[in-house]
């Protein structure tokens, strides 16, 4: 079975709704391969290990959370830009890339993944007011050290506490990937903690001095999920086969 390009694309743009995000990264087709996918491959970014994993897989075409032409990036193709896309265009595997609405979609997006496989109930957008806004807040009784532990579990690495182990938490703020700077989101939202993937010098004395716990869990550990579950709603969309193909990154 499988399905044309053309309808995978329309799919993903009628769930994710790309539109509506003001992004770093063109979000859709980045690079064209051949018309009709019946192998998917998925990955949190199209590195060059990917690309050689999932074109050794037979892969049609390739969904990722990050992909290529970042703004701000140097535009000429070549070096490690070249050799990547070399891969895609010889082997006629498409490129499929979401930022920010994979971190944003309510059910299949990373942060809804995250605080899904957390256990957090009840969960709302971080910022109310922002239509495009990509961070959560829901309840868990918790304490931060035992918080640690189910995100050491789920992720297979261990995460940074800013914050006492034995603090009891029942509010949990999160946001996936470099979401640092949303700490002030979650101090505003009432949060205890707030998790995300990195953490920059001065998190740590927003931690400190707002009083709330801070965990950074990982860039790629936290970005995992999204794209594995946008994956297999297409493959029982469209009878497609799907691999997810995970390159460990420890940042």
């Amino acid at each position: 079975m499988g399905t044309s390009l053309s309808s995978v694309l329309q799919w993903l743009d009628d769930t994710l709704q790309p539109a509506r995000y003001r992004d770093y990264c063109p979000n859709g087709l980045q690079v064209e391969g051949r018309p009709a996918i019946a192998r998917l491959a998925t990955a949190v970014t199209a590195n060059q290990g990917v690309l050689d994993r999932a074109i050794a897989w037979g892969a049609d075409a390739l969904l990722v959370h990050h992909g290529y032409f970042w703004k701000g990036e140097p535009q000429p193709v070549v070096g490690m830009k070249r050799r990547r896309l070399a891969a895609l265009l010889a082997n006629e595997v498409s490129l499929l890339a979401y930022h920010l609405p994979l971190d944003a979609h309510p059910e299949l997006g990373n942060n809804a993944r995250l605080g899904q496989l957390l256990g957090i109930a009840d969960p709302g957008p971080l910022q109310p007011d922002d239509p495009a806004s990509v961070g959560n807040v829901g309840e868990l009784d918790i304490s931060a050290g035992e918080l640690c532990q189910r995100l050491q579990a789920l992720t297979g690495r261990q995460p940074l506490l800013i914050g006492a182990s034995d603090r009891q938490l029942r509010r949990v703020a999160w946001c996936t990937g470099a979401a640092q700077s949303y700490i002030d989101a979650a101090v505003t939202a009432g949060a205890d903690v707030f998790i995300s993937g990195e953490i920059s010098e001065p998190t740590v004395h927003s931690a400190r001095e707002e009083g709330i716990a801070y965990i950074a869990a990982g860039h790629h550990a936290t970005e995992r999920y999204g794209v594995q579950a946008v994956g297999e709603a297409l493959a029982r969309a469209f009878g497609l086969r799907h691999q997810f193909f995970d390159e460990d990154n420890p940042v």
